[in-house]
């Protein structure tokens, strides 16, 4: 992998330096890793699937023209901030009793960032054979806006209207009570209701050892 794009998230967590000259160099090194693979709706991913309100904002930022680099992302959530209400949400894991709540978005992680650099699933493993899940509740308007630095530092979790569920399971089932797309990677994949599966260590890369991650 050779960084080029607006995020580069998958590149930062494998520990794949950003500027051309140290991703060639792990190139010229030659170690292979095996990770997993994300499938929404039978369209595959690498990084992260969400929804809801992340939905808004993600539509936002592909259609940002004047808003270059990382910052696309702050600026995409503050303009869907704006129109945004809550909506209910339903999650089911391996076909267990589903999970509802009221609030701003899920995510369905196989990695841990997305957005350039936000951490919203700091203990995804990219080789575990299984994903992640973190939703955020519902917050005042305010509130959420000034937990989002959280989020690049991964400590937004411990904030009470997040829960995370670390390796929940290897097939998700979402919906939710309107519409929203799904996105993973920067792109509109699929639309609810969905349903998520890993494929284990599904595609070989040349990165640093899996140690780089932590």
């Amino acid at each position: 992998i050779l960084p080029g794009g607006r995020g580069n998230d998958l590149a930062r967590v494998l520990g794949i330096p950003p500027e051309p000259a140290g991703a060639v160099a792990v190139l010229a090194q030659g170690n292979e890793r095996e990770i997993d693979v994300g499938e929404v709706n039978g369209r595959r991913f690498l990084c992260i699937a969400s929804f809801g309100f992340d939905s808004d904002a993600n539509r936002i930022a592909n259609e940002a023209r004047l808003v270059r680099g990382n910052l696309v992302y702050a600026y995409a959530a503050l303009r869907a901030m704006a129109a945004w209400r809550p909506a209910t949400f339903s999650v089911n894991v391996n076909s267990m009793e589903p999970m509802t709540f009221r609030g701003y978005s899920v995510a369905v992680a196989n990695s841990r960032a997305f957005g350039g650099g936000m951490y919203v699933a700091p203990h995804a493993k990219l080789d575990d054979g299984l994903f992640d899940i973190v939703v955020i509740g519902d917050i005042g308007k305010i509130r959420y806006l000034a937990n989002l630095r959280k989020v690049f530092k991964g400590t937004h979790v411990e904030e009470d209207e997040v829960a995370e569920l670390p390796a929940a399971g290897a097939e998700i089932t979402v919906s939710a009570d309107r519409d929203f797309a799904v996105y993973a990677d920067g792109e509109h994949l699929a639309d609810l209701p969905a349903t998520l599966r890993v494929l284990p260590r599904a595609l070989r890369v040349i990165a640093p050892p899996a140690e780089a991650e932590a």
